[in-house]
């Protein structure tokens, strides 16, 4: 006799296959049914993407053992690339800030930490400045890690009608040697930077309008020397002083795009800006698609 829980009878199997055929054709539905197939233009970026993050450290590309490799490729940034087998997974970090914008941590204690959560390759990519790639660049030698200088640039995007102006932040990637013709670029960081200290004057102007007297020094202490400060300076110094709970408070209520403290600076057009990244060298994203 063949108790229930006897899953080595036929009839027994072929049941609870049916039974899990069923369950799993269910749960396919629940979730939308079958997946898209990629599209060829899909495709071939993710294949690109794929090539780009993974490292294979067992080999050499010089070597004989390479030779059934499909491809590699060095990069400027030293790293090798190949779709052979024994690959290491590549942990990338493409957006990061340090203390030299509104960031919390020193460049080298930046990539100490990103070093700690297994990242392999860091763009440091500060609010409009690159003062801070020279100590990552230091610091990522002593942990193995590969450092894409970069910044994130403040431009406003201008379509035909002026009402609908907006702000937008570009990502500029450069190769390990940098930007070309880096006074340009270097002159109209600068120029965004001048114009983040008026603006944030005129956010606490429009704070203290606003029956909540917040000192300009507190903002620029939380800032650091030589920091342009910018809103989420803003907000630790309103969160600081009482005014908010947290900083989420703090652009939900007063410091968001249009906000009742919101301000603008001397940000250039986003084309501008896009423009000259390319010339210099660099790939512009955007930052906040």
């Amino acid at each position: 006799m063949v108790g229930l829980g006897d899953n080595n009878n036929p009839s027994c199997q072929n049941n609870i296959s049916s039974k899990a055929k069923d369950k799993k054709k269910n749960k396919k539905k629940k979730r939308g049914g079958s997946k898209r197939k990629m599209t060829a233009e899909q495709t071939s970026a993710f294949k690109s993407v794929t090539e780009w993050v993974y490292l294979d450290r067992h080999q050499n590309p010089n070597s004989s053992s390479t030779a059934g490799l499909s491809s590699w490729v060095v990069d400027d940034f030293g790293v090798q690339k190949s779709l052979g087998r024994g690959m290491e997974k590549m942990v990338f970090e493409l957006h990061s800030h340090s203390k030299h914008s509104d960031g919390f941590l020193s460049p080298s204690k930046l990539v100490e930490r990103a070093h700690g959560n297994g990242v392999k390759v860091l763009a440091l990519t500060d609010h409009d400045t690159m003062s801070g790639i020279t100590e990552a660049v230091e610091a990522a030698r002593r942990f193995g890690i590969k450092i894409i200088p970069g910044v994130e640039i403040s431009t406003i995007f201008s379509p035909r009608n002026p009402e609908m102006e907006e702000p937008v932040h570009i990502l500029a990637y450069y190769s390990g040697c940098g930007p070309m013709r880096y006074e340009e670029l270097d002159k109209l960081l600068a120029n965004i930077r001048e114009g983040r200290y008026v603006r944030a004057k005129d956010i606490v102007l429009k704070l203290n309008k606003l029956k909540l007297p917040l000192k300009w020094e507190h903002v620029t202490k939380i800032a650091g020397k030589g920091v342009a400060p910018g809103r989420l300076h803003v907000a630790r110094a309103m969160v600081e002083a009482g005014y908010v709970e947290n900083l989420k408070q703090a652009f939900a209520r007063y410091l968001y795009d249009g906000g009742p403290a919101y301000s603008t600076g001397s940000e250039p057009l986003a084309e501008e800006a896009v423009q000259l990244i390319c010339e210099t060298g660099g790939l512009a994203v955007l930052a906040h698609p």
